[in-house]
C-alpha cells in the first residue's frame, strides 16, 4: 500500500493484513504515514536486505504488527527480531523446483514462510508458479501464498484448496495483479475477489 484514501478503502475490505514496503528501489516504497487502520489489520512492513536498526525503527515509527523478509536474511537475523514481539514472515521465491532443505534453519524462528514467484525484482513481478510443487512441503510451518495471484487464479485457487499442498496454506498475498498503477489497488477487483473465494477460518 501506498496511498492514504487507497489504504482506507482497502482496509475497509478487512484484509488480515496490509503490506507497506520500506525499500527504496521499490515503486512502492513507501514513505508517508500510515492512516488509522481498525485493530483487526496487521500492519506489515516489508523489507529486503534492510540493517537491523533499519527495521527496529520502522517497527516502532509505524506500530507494525509484522514484517515481511524478501532478501537473504538470515536465521540468525531473523532470531533478532523474536524478541520484538511482532510476527515475522520469511519469503522463499520458486520457480519450476525449490530445494525445502533451506527452510529447516528457519523453522522455530519464523512464523511464516511466504512463497512467492522468482522473476527479476524480489516480489511484485505479476507471475504465478507452480504451485504442485508445494505437494512437497515437508514443514507444518503455515505459508502465505504469493506470485501473481488474481481475478484469473479464482478457479486455480479453489481447486488448489482440494489438495494436499494446501494443509499448511495460512494465507493468500495478492499485490500486482489488483494495481491501477504501483501501490494503488483496484478496489472493485478486490471486492470481486473476496466474493468470489471462500476462505477458511
Amino acid at each position: 500500500m501506498k496511498y492514504q484514501d487507497n489504504i482506507k478503502h482497502v482496509a475497509a475490505l478487512q484484509p488480515d493484513y496490509l503490506g507497506f514496503i520500506f525499500y527504496e528501489k521499490s515503486a512502492r516504497n513507501f514513505d508517508t504515514v500510515i492512516p488509522e487502520l481498525p485493530k483487526s489489520i496487521k500492519k506489515t512492513g516489508v523489507f529486503v536486505n534492510a540493517d537491523l536498526e533499519f527495521v527496529l525503527d520502522k517497527i516502532k515509527k509505524h506500530n507494525l504488527q509484522a514484517v515481511q523478509l524478501h532478501g537473504e536474511e538470515s536465521p540468525e537475523y531473523c532470531k533478532e527480531l523474536q524478541s520484538k514481539n511482532i510476527e515475522i514472515f520469511k519469503v522463499f521465491s520458486i520457480k519450476d523446483e525449490f530445494d525445502f532443505s533451506v527452510l529447516k534453519p528457519y523453522e522455530g524462528i519464523v512464523h511464516y514462510f511466504l512463497f512467492d514467484t522468482k522473476g527479476k525484482l524480489p516480489g511484485g513481478n505479476g507471475y504465478t508458479f507452480d504451485w504442485t510443487v508445494l505437494n512437497n512441503y515437508p514443514s507444518t510451518t503455515p505459508f502465505f501464498l504469493s506470485g501473481g495471484i488474481g481475478l484469473n487464479q479464482i478457479e486455480d485457487i479453489k481447486k488448489f484448496q482440494q489438495s494436499e499442498a494446501s494443509k499448511h496454506c495460512y494465507a493468500l498475498d495478492v499485490n500486482s495483479k489488483f494495481e491501477i498503477e504501483p501501490g494503488l489497488k483496484n478496489i472493485e477487483d478486490l471486492k470481486e475477489f473476496k466474493q468470489n473465494l471462500s476462505f477458511r477460518t
